[in-house]
């Protein structure tokens, strides 16, 4: 599989840099790391990921099984996982489920886990909501939701050009999203960092602690003023968070 399709780097990082594996949202595309890419450049390489049928890649049929895109993106992935530096992974929101997904089909074929997995406004694999599905929801419910998220600008939302880009895309992640079941298996063992926004109410405090369940390793949750997309605010702080967890060693402990 060519990874030139999925793996995105904006910014130049030095040889030995630590390794940074960044999974935009529901609706989202590898651009959404840019700024944090550029906040951390020379510090950390960071590598964004490009899901088919959006942006370079609207050509492609998206992909409406997170299970299924998991399997796809450590197919990618699988190359070089056993060479170099452990990566981190970063999701946010449907990238986090998909950041563990991933990391837990690496594990497999492997025996070798991330380095660190940094999972942003998303509750943990195994909690259970009862929620209003949106996949096949009317498009005006689905805008509603969008704008109620923030993260997408009004301009986009309201120019019907764009819509008709990218909410076929949206639509198939929520689909993956919203039909996802958590399958039992071994635990991963490395550390999970846990970043929630204090406004979203995708999350609550016990949703986001539940991570701990999923990794044998520490499990550390941090709270930042804001909504859902409480990181596109807090740019500067998440880098140097990044860049001091990646700072330390594989076992957590300050180089």
């Amino acid at each position: 599989m060519n990874s030139d399709l999925w793996l995105r780097r904006y910014h130049s990082a030095p040889p030995a840099a630590p390794q940074l594996l960044c999974l935009p949202h529901a609706g989202g595309s590898a651009s959404f790391w840019h700024p944090l890419s550029a906040a951390l450049e020379g510090r950390v390489a960071v590598t964004a990921v490009q899901y088919p049928g959006r942006q370079d890649r609207y050509a492609e049929p998206p992909v409406d099984d997170l299970h299924r895109l998991a399997d796809l993106l450590a197919e990618v992935l699988l190359p070089e996982w056993t060479s170099g530096a452990p990566t981190a992974l970063l999701g946010h929101s449907m990238g986090a489920l998909l950041a563990y997904e991933t990391a837990r089909r690496l594990v497999a074929a492997t025996g070798r886990g991330p380095r660190l997995l940094v999972v942003s406004g998303r509750r943990a694999p195994s909690t259970v909501r009862a929620v209003r599905e949106l996949h096949d929801a009317p498009d005006d419910l689905l805008l509603a939701e969008l704008a109620e998220l923030g993260g997408t600008m009004p301009t986009v939302l309201a120019d019907p050009e764009l819509r008709e880009l990218f909410l076929p895309p949206l639509r198939a992640d929520y689909r993956a999203v919203e039909t996802y079941a958590h399958r039992p298996g071994p635990l991963l063992e490395c550390p999970v960092t846990v970043l929630t926004g204090d406004r979203d109410d995708k999350v609550t405090p016990a949703e986001a602690a539940a991570w701990s369940a999923h990794t044998s390793g520490p499990t550390e949750v941090r709270s930042y003023p804001g909504g859902h997309f409480f990181l596109t605010d807090h740019q500067q702080a998440l880098a140097d968070l990044l860049a001091g967890l990646l700072a330390a060693d594989p076992a957590g402990r300050p180089a």
